[in-house]
Parts: structure tokens; sequence; C-alpha cells
């Protein structure tokens, strides 16, 4: 029988805090082979990211590991003293943290960083060691590599320091690396050539990978078994092919019902009651019963066992009862079709060609909009250039509909909301919002404006102030457009948006860092709606949310959509949200639109080359279904210096002569469809 590489054995972590003990992992029994990936997915707050840090022997100081055992090979790491536990982390033992700016030092060059853990494991030369370091970095796909050794971290993009993070980790040639999150919050694009680099570099050297998401489709590209995590303990593994097909545990059904797709449009997503219980506490019965709609009496005080529902299919619930047991009805996969997650209620959705009929007045209209920002040298700081964020950018956006805006980051879609919002000074352009011209407008005459458009940014902790509380939040907006008559009507008008967005009134007596991330999205949302804004830029809202927070606000967002016919700017890089979600999606690179169309027509016949590798590096969720991945080399360029001719040409594998000389121009393709692409010329 093969000797697994990892075998973890009833790993059990504790925090002892000042609140109390916090059962972290219980129970973990995990094992991994030789060259294979193993996904361990789930919710934040399930202990994921603590199991791993358990492996590793890096806990935080309130953290003890008080049982278990975890095997790597012949040794058992439980039992080394830290000592030879440094020999091996880096050798044999690898990780990949979820945030990569807050694990690089920013005070080393790139170079010496990876050098320092080189050298700490090999006797090497420094000459030896920085040849090495840069065959790593060009490994990983570093352009310049021996140039760009001498460069801090801050001097790289996300998706470049993510790739310096591997690096790091596979310096050292480690039999086991675990990837914790590697792929949260960066661009399709990047997370494609992240998972490409990772499955190429497993398959060169048989390496385990010991991957940590919440992400079912890089599950469905990566993984070879699944393991799903709850409330600190396993409540199901499965191979690949068995999970995606039929998974056993309602939690998992659940995940896969709260995800936005497209054949999901006009109904509401599948949602779980609550969030993952705090794990301060024992659980008499299964720790999911609280969620779950389909329990059983004795869910509540009674533990469930493990169950075998197929070869290599295990799972913990009392709905699979063992074969042997008296009474046996021996469960099969619960029924949670969509219909029976989703409820009655429907949103209307109109066929292509449609949308427009009923339309009538724009909003919103943005006419050749730009934002430069200038770049100033020498000692008297002259401008010497200009950085053209957004650069003649022209789109509409209607009542009571959802313009979804998407590209790689630093493609100038925040950039181009914040100058819509008038938070950025305009080099050009004009902006037309319900008939007025604001682009001309005084900040005094511009104020009584702000309460019709608002914005919810992409992270709600950093936007919301963490000393003051939910009621003084909510107020701040209304009291500064006098909106909402005296305390008394403002205090009723709280309580009835926080109601609307999913809270409980009392909860405006708390403070930001009390509540979950899908709940401080829920205050952001609340703040924005206090001014009884028409139209709402959303700044990747949902975009760091577990799938279940996501499938929250996306219904939330919807409702409130259809019942106060609120308009959304859905500045976003999630294409399966774009999907569910939106009416039109424009397309953004280097600070244009090249692309724009209604949502179904468009993601179903792209016509821009780099609208096509946008969805072509989309994970697929059925791991049978193959796809072409379309590679784009580089990064987008510098917007200080962009490209002669169509900007996108330099990446582009459709590329002609005519690309480097001239930037094209609008072609329609029909019902509101157009395209910027010589290709159509």
């Amino acid at each position: 029988m093969k000797t697994p590489l990892l075998e973890i054995r009833g790993l059990t972590t504790r925090l002892f805090t000042a609140e109390g003990t916090v059962r972290a992992v219980e129970g973990l029994s995990l094992h991994l082979f030789q060259g294979e990936t193993l996904a361990l997915v789930g919710e934040s707050g399930c202990g994921k990211t603590m199991a791993a840090l358990s492996v590793m022997r890096l806990l935080p100081e309130t953290g003890r590991i008080v049982g278990g055992s975890v095997r790597l090979r012949d040794l058992e790491l439980l039992a080394l003293p830290e000592r030879e536990m440094r020999k091996i982390r880096g050798r044999r033992l690898a990780m990949i943290f979820q945030e990569p700016m807050l694990s690089l030092n920013p005070v080393m060059t790139v170079g010496d960083q990876l050098t320092e853990a080189l050298r700490l494991h090999f006797s090497l030369s420094r000459k030896e060691a920085r040849e090495r370091v840069l065959a790593t970095l060009q490994a990983v796909g570093i352009p310049e590599a021996k140039k760009r050794m001498e460069d801090y971290p801050f001097q790289f993009s996300g998706g470049m320091k993510q790739r310096i993070m591997t690096a790091m980790a596979l310096i050292g040639e480690p039999d086991l690396l675990i990837a914790d999150e590697p792929t949260t919050a960066l661009d399709v694009t990047i997370q494609a050539q992240i998972l490409e680099l990772l499955r190429r570099i497993r398959e060169e050297r048989r390496m385990a990978m010991f991957l940590i998401t919440h992400d079912l489709g890089v599950v469905a590209e990566t993984a070879d078994r699944v393991a799903v995590m709850y409330a600190g303990e396993i409540v199901e593994t499965a191979t690949k092919p068995a999970f995606f097909s039929s998974p056993a545990h309602p939690y998992s059904q659940r995940l896969f019902a709260s995800l936005p797709r497209r054949e999901k449009r006009g109904r509401p997503l599948a949602v779980m009651p609550g969030g993952v219980p705090s794990l301060d506490r024992v659980f008499s019965g299964c720790p999911f019963a609280d969620r779950c709609h389909v329990r059983l009496p004795h869910c509540l005080d009674e533990r469930p066992s493990w169950t075998v529902v197929a070869p290599g299919h295990e799972v913990r619930c009392h709905r699979f009862i063992s074969k042997g047991k008296e009474g046996s009805d021996q469960g099969a996969p619960l029924d949670l079709s969509e219909e029976t997650v989703s409820g009655d209620k429907t949103y209307a959705v109109k066929g292509p060609g449609e949308e427009r009929k009923d339309q009538g007045r724009p909003l919103l209209e943005v006419s050749g909009l730009r934002v430069y920002f200038p770049i100033r040298k020498g000692l008297f700081k002259r401008t010497v250039g200009w950085i053209k964020a957004v650069d003649d950018v022209s789109l509409t956006v209607y009542a009571g509909k959802t313009l979804a805006l998407v590209g790689e980051s630093g493609c100038g879609k925040t950039t181009l909301g914040k100058g819509i919002l008038r938070l950025l000074p305009l080099a050009g352009g004009r902006i037309t919002f319900q008939g007025t011209d604001v682009t001309s407008l005084s900040r005094r005459r511009l104020r009584p404006l702000r309460k019709e458009f608002q914005v919810i940014f992409q992270d709600p902790y950093a936007s919301l102030n963490p000393r003051m509380r939910v009621l003084e939040i909510l107020e701040e907006g209304m009291a500064a457009l006098n909106i909402g008559g005296g305390k008394n009507e403002r205090l009723a008008r709280m309580d009835r948006l926080l109601e609307e967005t999913g809270l409980p009134p009392e909860s405006k007596f708390r403070y930001p860092h009390e509540f979950s991330g899908g709940q401080r999205q829920r205050i952001a949302i609340a703040r924005a709606l206090s001014v009884e804004p028409v139209l709402v830029i959303c700044d990747e809202p949902t975009s760091a949310l577990d799938i279940s927070v996501q499938a929250q606000i996306l219904n939330l967002m919807k409702e409130l959509q259809n019942r106060r016919r609120l308009a959304y700017l859905f500045i976003t890089h999630n294409l399966s949200v774009v999907e569910y979600l939106a009416h039109e999606v424009a397309v953004m690179y280097l600070g244009r639109i090249v692309e724009q169309g209604e949502t179904e027509p468009l993601l179903e016949r792209p016509a821009h080359p780099y609208t096509r590798a946008l969805l072509s590096a989309v994970p697929v969720l059925d791991p049978k279904k193959g796809k072409e991945l379309i590679r784009l080399e580089g990064d987008i360029p510098s917007p200080a210096d962009p490209p002669r001719g169509c900007h996108f040409h330099p990446r582009c594998p459709q590329a002609m002569p005519r690309c480097r000389e001239t930037y094209p121009q609008a072609v329609f393709l029909g019902s509101g469809h157009s395209v910027r692409c010589h290709l159509y010329d």
C-alpha cells in the first residue's frame, strides 16, 4: 500500500485568549500523497488557515497543539524541537501565505530575501545562491528577473508579488507546498497564470500541494481530492469528480447552490442563514445543525459519525446512516435543487434586445471622460508627463439597471468610478446626471446632488470609521445632506435601513469590528442607501467575501434594485458575478473601453481578443469540461507610457501591423454591442 507523504491524525489546536478558549481545529485527520493536490474548502472562520499553521508549527502566541499527530514521511513534526523544525520549513515543507505584501520584508530587495531563504538550507556561496535565485524567479515568470532582483516588494504588482511568494516557497524544492488562498483578490488572468505555474511545477518536481481556498472554480481546475471543513472539523472528503458530481453534506451542497451563474439570473441565490458559529464552545451535536434546513431532531444533540458514501467518498452527516445500523435507510444525496434552496421569489429578466426598449432617458451619461495624474520630477517638481488613468471613456447607465465594468487591476476601473463621483479632478470630458451637466459644477452646487449618487467601497472595514458606532456612521451622511428630519425620525429611518439590509436594529449601537465581513458590507450598503441615492457605484463589493456571504450580498443588491429602482455601476473582475447580476458589460483596458454590450450576447460571443482572454481564464466548475486558456504575455503596460496604436497589441495573439500604428475606432456589431478592434474594420 502506498505510504502518504503527509499524514495528519486527530490534530487538535486551541487558542487560549482573554475571552476564553477557541477550539480552532478539532480532531483533523487527512492524508496527502506525493504529486497529489488536496483542496481544503470552507468559509472564513472554519479553521482552514489555522490547520495549515498547525502543520507548519507557526501558530500565534496564544495557539497550542493539544493533541494529534502530523507525520511528514518518517518524521513526526509535532515531536521536533523548534531548532529542528526550522530545518524542515522551506526545505521539505513550505507555505505560500494569503497576503504577499504582509509576508514579504518591505526593506529588503526581492533577491536578498530569496537568497536568505536559500542559504538557510543549503551550503552555497553567495554567487551560487544568486544564480539559483535568478533561475527560480525566471521559472515563476518574473520578466527581466536579473534586473528585478534588486527591486523591493512595493515595486511589484499584486500578481508579481504572488509569484515572488511562490518563488520563495519553491526555492528550497520542498516535498510539500501549502498554498493558503494563493489567488484571492487576483484578476482572472493573473489567477490563471498562478494556477498554471503551480500545476506545472508540481508535475515537474512530483511535489504534493495542500491548497486552501473558498473558490470552487479553483478547486475544479487544480485539485485531485477535496476536503470540506466546517467549524474546525472535516465534514466531507471525496475525489474531485465525486465531489463535483454529487456533493453529500448539506453544507457542501449549499456552497454549490450559492454560486452565481448565468442560468440563475432572475432567481435569488441560495443562502445559508447565519454564519460560521463561534469556536469558543463545545458542540453537543452537528456544528452545522443551526444552519441546516434538512436537519433531523437528533442532529442538535448527537454527533454524526463518518459514513462511506462511495469508494473514496466519506461524509459526517446523520442523513447518511451506516449500512450495519439497525433501522438503516442508507441515506442518499440530499435534493438541494435550485427550487428547494432559493424559495419562490424571482427577479424579472429580459432577453437580449429587450433591455433597451423601455429604458427611457439615461440616468448617467459619461462622454469622453479623462482623468490624468501629473508626473513630477526635479527640485521644483515640474510636470514632465501624465499618467492617463482614464482616457476618453464614454458609457451610459439607465435607472434600475446594472452596468458591470470589468478588466484587470490597473486598467482604471476604480479611477473611473471616482471620476464620475467627482472625487478626482477631471482632465476632460462630460458627465451628465439626470439631464444635468455636473462636470463644471462648483463644490457648493455639487453638494446637493451628492445624495443622488453614492459608493460602496471594496473593503468595508477600511471604509468604515472604527471609532464610530453604526448609528453615527449612518447619521453622518444624513446630517451632512440634511436628510431624515429630526433625531427621532433619523433613528427610525436607521432601523428601517438596517432591517432592509438584513441587520437587527439594535446593531446600530455596535462598532464595525464587532461584525463579520459580510455584515460590515451590509453596513456599507446601508450607509450608501441612507441618503436615498438613485445611482450606486460598487467597487469590488464581493471580491473578498466567502461564497455564502457573496450570495447574501448579491441577493440583497438585486432585491434593493427591484424595490428602489436603483442603478449600479458594478466594478469587478469576477465574471461569474457579472453573468448573474449585470444587464450590460463594459470591458476596460489601460484606461479605455474596448468592448461594450448586453451581458448575454457579449459573454457568449466576445469580439475583442482581450475579452476572450478574460473569459478563457475563468475557472470552469465542471472538471470534465475542457477549455482553451488564452495566455496573455506580460502585464498591463504603464498608463504613463501607453503603447502606440492599439494599447493591447503588445499582448494580443492576433495583433496585425496596423494595430501598432492607429487606435481602432468603435465598430457596432448590433444590439448595442460595440468593439474597438481592427479585426472588425
